[in-house]
C-alpha cells in the first residue's frame, strides 16, 4: 500500500519487479487470459486534464484484474466548478476506493493529494513535473525491443522543458547506465535539476538543437510533442511548433535496431509514413501501458 508519485521512489530492484510482472501479465491484458486478483476492489480516476491513452489504460488494467473503476475525466460536471479544493476531492474520493488515480496540471499536485487521502495516490502526471507510470511502460518497451535497460544511447526529442514524461524517464534511464542525449529547439532545453543529475551520474551524451547531430549513433530516438498548453505565451509556441520532423529521411541515417518512441498523442512531429516502418513502436509502446499499470495495480491495490 504505497503511493506512486515520482520515478525517484523506485530503486532499480523495484522497477524491474515491476517489469517482470508486467510481462508475466501481458496475455492478461490482451485478454487471451482472465483474472479476479483485484475482484471488489475499486480504483478511482480523478483526470483534471485531458487524457486518452492514461486513463483508458489504467481503467483497462483494473477491468482485467476484475476490479471496478469510478472517477472523472475533466472537472466541468464535477464540484470543482463549484470551487471545491483538491485536498476535499481527493478527501472525499479516497472514501470510495482503494486507490486514486490522479492527473492534474499543477505540478506537486499528486504529493500534496497524499497528505489528504486515505488510499495510495498514483501520479497521472503533474503539470511539468512527472510521469512515473509513463516511464514505466517506456522502460518495459525498451526491455521488450531491445531485450536489455543498460548500455544504449536514447535521444529525446522536442519539448523537454515542459515535457514531464521526458523528465522522469531521464531519470530512470540513468538509473540503467545509459546515455542520454537531449535534443530540444531552443528555450525547452531539459530543466537544470536533470540536466545536472545526468551530469553528476555520467550518463549526459549530447545536449544540441538538431536531431541529425545525433541520430548516427541513437538506439533509441523518443520523439516529444511541443507542448502547447504549458505555453505562457502563444506567440513564443508557434515559433517552435513544428520545428521537428521524424521522417523516413531522419531514420534512414540511423543504425540497425533503432526504434522509434513517443508517449503521445502527436501532432506532427513523427509523419505518418513513419508508422508503417520497423523502426515504430509508439503503438506497441501506448499498449504496454496495460501491462505495466495492470502490475503497479496488482502490487499497490492487492498489497503484492
Amino acid at each position: 500500500m504505497r503511493d506512486v508519485i515520482s520515478i525517484h521512489d523506485f530503486s532499480v530492484e523495484e522497477i524491474v519487479d515491476v517489469l517482470d510482472r508486467a510481462e508475466d501479465m501481458v496475455d492478461i491484458a490482451r485478454g487471451e487470459a482472465t483474472s479476479d486478483f483485484l475482484r471488489g476492489k475499486v480504483l478511482a480516476c480523478a483526470f483534471y486534464e485531458p487524457s486518452t491513452r492514461t486513463r483508458l489504460s489504467f481503467e483497462t488494467a483494473m477491468n482485467r484484474l476484475g476490479g471496478g473503476v469510478i472517477g472523472f475525466a475533466g472537472t466541468e460536471a464535477t464540484s470543482v466548478v463549484k470551487g471545491e479544493t483538491l485536498a476535499d476531492t481527493i478527501r472525499m474520493v479516497s472514501g470510495y476506493a482503494d486507490a486514486v488515480v490522479l492527473r492534474h496540471p499543477r505540478e506537486g499536485a499528486a504529493k500534496l493529494a497524499t497528505e489528504f487521502s486515505s488510499v495510495p495516490i498514483i501520479n497521472a502526471g503533474d503539470g511539468a513535473g512527472q510521469h512515473p507510470t509513463q516511464t514505466m511502460l517506456d522502460l518495459f518497451t525498451i526491455r521488450t525491443e531491445h531485450g536489455r535497460l543498460e548500455g544504449l544511447t536514447i535521444s529525446l526529442v522536442g519539448d523537454l522543458r515542459y515535457g514531464r514524461t521526458v523528465h522522469s524517464l531521464a531519470f530512470a534511464l540513468a538509473k540503467f547506465g545509459n546515455t542520454i542525449n537531449l535534443v530540444s529547439p531552443e528555450g525547452l532545453e531539459m530543466p537544470d535539476e536533470v540536466t545536472s543529475h545526468l551530469k553528476s551520474v555520467g550518463m549526459l551524451g549530447t545536449a544540441c538543437h538538431s536531431p541529425e547531430e545525433v541520430i548516427s549513433n541513437t538506439d533509441i530516438l523518443y520523439a516529444t510533442r511541443i507542448q502547447k498548453e504549458r505555453f505562457p505565451d502563444l506567440v513564443e509556441y508557434e515559433r517552435v511548433a513544428g520545428l521537428y520532423r521524424v521522417d523516413p529521411e531522419l531514420l534512414s541515417q540511423g543504425p540497425d535496431g533503432l526504434i522509434v518512441m513517443h508517449p503521445l498523442p502527436r501532432v506532427n512531429e513523427i509523419l505518418p509514413e513513419v508508422d508503417k516502418m520497423p523502426q515504430a513502436k509508439y503503438f506497441d509502446q501506448a499498449f504496454n501501458g496495460v501491462p505495466v499499470r495492470m502490475a503497479l495495480l496488482s502490487m499497490v491495490v492487492g498489497g503484492e
